[in-house]
């Protein structure tokens, strides 16, 4: 294997995105939790997703060192499979989950249904039917009509701890497509217009449900603390208004998740620390001022937990000029990672397995698949003599990539892997050929 250089300067904020385990020896290649990321490619194959499980476990410790009379939820739609749900519950953290599939995954893993808190604007019998007979925490009502059916379906003796998603009003988020705290989107009941509070009569109203608390959730790609300080007053006062109509006191307040993350060096990330200090006291403020008891705070990270442990690795398949771009295209792309082709995220992938002495030059990474839209990274550096057969490394990968990928073309979905303390292991098999094949059941 060609020489690697020693780490400068420069390699090592060019690592600041990366997994805290990343090293760059003087002889090999780039390494994350001990393991040479070439040797990942040729014992996994590409496309592969690699996990950090220290990373992971060491962002769920920050979260509750930060916020340590919190509950801490982790999001699973970020990314869940069976040992991440086994890290969180071990890691003393809850879960939030979307649907029924998620939750039967986590409890069938042995996590603590009483842990789980099911979302969702437009939650199915299906949902629901799942969150009752595993016997969550609590339920996140979305809409009126959810009421009535959660109702019926909990039984006049039954009993369901839920909350309220609120839309507090608050715009943020690093996207359009991702800012869920305003009127003009599909989550929540409005503040403004007086359905949050319309809904919040109704859930009173059926003695089988136990309203413990409110929700919001503003977006996500948050990376300032002033949202959050916005929608802890506005929540408050909702609290307020609440305990002079009915005399009602909630113990709880979720303020969801959102938390923002670099994805390439000098971007800005939310600071967490700031965050909790800060919610924290305004949140003590806004009920002493509303003459409230200070509810126990819920919030639920999920990108900010496991974005930065994943890694995905692609395989160069051809480098091409076409006018004044050149195109560097690897076996993956749209069907593994749709969010640059979503939300126009941008990534910085790194060149691993050689080193290369040449120039750096301008190019876009682009997938496998019938879409012009089809575009990893637009405009970045790597190595002019970048070639077919070389390995890419996108950092920052861990998240919204393998829970939102699709089967378009049929290329079958990556597998994912992790390491740990010079160790690798196979947490997800690559979707094959024959699992395609065999749903396919009509000729």
């Amino acid at each position: 294997m060609t020489t690697v250089h020693e780490p400068t300067a420069a390699n090592s904020a060019d690592l600041s995105v990366w997994p805290a385990s990343a090293t760059e020896p003087p002889r090999g290649d780039l390494t994350v939790g001990g393991v040479p990321l070439a040797e990942l490619a040729d014992r996994f194959g590409t496309p592969v997703y690699v996990l950090d499980e220290a990373e992971v476990r060491d962002r769920c410790r920050t979260y509750r060192d930060a916020f340590p009379d919190a509950e801490v939820l982790y999001a699973a739609k970020a990314f869940l499979c069976r040992a991440m749900a086994h890290w969180m519950d071990e890691e003393g953290l809850g879960l939030d989950v979307c649907s029924a599939g998620e939750l039967e995954l986590a409890v069938t893993t042995g996590f603590p249904p009483e842990h789980i808190v099911l979302h969702g604007n437009a939650k199915s019998p299906r949902d629901l039917g799942a969150a009752l007979r595993l016997g969550v925490g609590r339920i996140v009502i979305d809409s009126p009509s959810e009421i009535a059916r959660l109702a019926a379906a909990v039984g006049p003796h039954g009993h369901q701890k839920v909350m309220v998603r609120v839309v507090p009003g608050v715009s943020a988020g690093g996207h359009d497509k991702i800012r869920t705290g305003t009127d003009d989107q599909k989550f929540g009941l409005s503040i403004s217009d007086g359905y949050a509070q319309h809904a919040i009569a109704r859930v009173l109203d059926q003695p089988q449900l136990e309203l413990t608390g409110l929700h919001c959730h503003l977006g996500s790609q948050i990376t300032s603390v002033k949202p959050y300080l916005v929608a802890v007053r506005r929540m408050v006062g909702l609290m307020a208004r609440l305990h002079e109509q009915y005399g009602l006191v909630l113990p709880e307040l979720d303020l969801g998740g959102g938390h923002g993350i670099a994805y390439r060096p000098g971007e800005k990330a939310l600071d967490l620390t700031a965050l909790a200090r800060r919610v924290r006291t305004e949140l003590a403020d806004a009920c002493a001022t509303a003459g409230l008891p200070v509810p126990r705070l819920i919030i639920e990270p999920g990108r900010a937990i496991v974005g930065p442990a994943g890694i995905a690795l692609y395989r160069v398949l051809s480098v091409k000029r076409t006018g004044e771009t050149v195109f560097v295209a690897v076996d993956g792309g749209m069907s593994d990672n749709p969010r640059p082709a979503l939300y126009g995220v941008r990534y910085a992938p790194r060149l691993v397995g050689r080193h290369s002495g040449a120039d750096r030059a301008r190019a876009t990474v682009v997938g496998r698949h019938c879409e012009a839209g089809d575009v990893l990274a637009t405009d970045v550096e790597l190595p002019a003599d970048t070639h077919p057969g070389d390995l890419l490394a996108v950092p920052v990968a861990g998240a919204y990539h393998l829970s939102m990928a699709s089967g378009y073309n049929l290329v079958g979905r990556p597998p994912v892997v992790a390491v740990r303390n010079g160790l690798a292991r196979l947490l997800v098999r690559r979707e094959s050929l024959e699992d395609i094949r065999s749903r396919d059941v009509g000729l």
